[in-house]
């Protein structure tokens, strides 16, 4: 049976197991999903060696960006981002050849098109972790021109404190990268200032457990536009079955 899965630490918050199992039962494939919670990266080896029917996995939080030194090649576009969140795995000859891909950036894309209006032109980018960097690559495709944002200034980074009204008022589009506000600590929420927010503004955050955080829930109590990282999420799993080789289901 192919074996693909998740790797990450922690992943309770994770819906991806759930939706692929879904995914499997609904068009017949013979395959399951696994969680790979890994407590440092390097036990990655140890786990590949362990599942041999493993065809493919996801990577989130927190190795994203680490999982590359432990990849043989990048797809163009993960080169570009410089963070991964498919790798397929090839095994030829007795060799396994793992190959990473990122298509956070394609479900991004995806999900906040329908919701940009003419005057959504500039971005503040919460976080500067792996999501941060393929955000920002779609961004860019988009004609977007972006600021990343972190509790640490330092070159092309500003700090939550430097978010003067005129930088929140000339950024319309806010994206939280960050896993401020995801369960189970639901509490919590990006350090800016919710006051200069207006129902010009577009709030995305790429969680989606809960739905509607609280940066979410305090964007929308000013009127801006809301939107959780669930499409995100389904359009990277898309991509990944894409990239995996199943491609089109039995039915099709």
């Amino acid at each position: 049976m192919n074996t693909y899965g998740l790797v990450g630490y922690p992943l309770g918050h994770s819906f991806s197991k759930g939706y692929f199992t879904d995914f499997f039962a609904l068009h017949g494939f013979d395959a399951v999903y696994e969680n790979f919670e890994l407590a440092s990266i390097d036990q990655l080896p140890a786990m590949l060696a362990s599942v041999p029917a493993l065809c493919g996995f996801n990577v989130t939080i927190p190795y994203k960006q680490q999982v590359i030194d432990y990849l043989d090649e990048l797809d163009a576009a993960a080169q570009a981002i410089g963070a991964v969140n498919v790798v397929k795995v090839m095994r030829l000859d007795g060799a396994t050849h793992l190959k990473g891909y990122n298509t956070d950036h394609i479900g991004f894309a995806d999900s906040i098109r329908p919701l940009l209006q003419p005057h959504h032109t500039r971005a503040l980018i919460l976080g500067t972790g792996g999501a941060s960097k393929a955000v920002a690559y779609a961004l860019g495709q988009l004609g977007f021109s972006v600021r990343f944002v972190s509790r640490t200034p330092r070159d092309g980074v500003i700090a939550y404190d430097q978010l003067t009204p005129e930088v929140m008022a000339q950024h319309t589009v806010i994206v939280n990268t960050t896993p401020l506000g995801m369960h189970p600590n639901v509490d919590e929420c990006p350090p800016i200032d919710y006051a200069q927010l207006t129902p010009r503004h577009l709030l995305y955050d790429v969680i989606y457990n809960p739905s509607k955080t609280l940066f979410l829930q305090r964007g929308e109590a000013a009127g801006a536009t809301i939107c959780n990282g669930m499409d995100m999420l389904i359009g990277q799993a898309k991509a990944a079955w894409e990239i995996w080789g199943e491609g089109k289901t039995k039915s099709e």
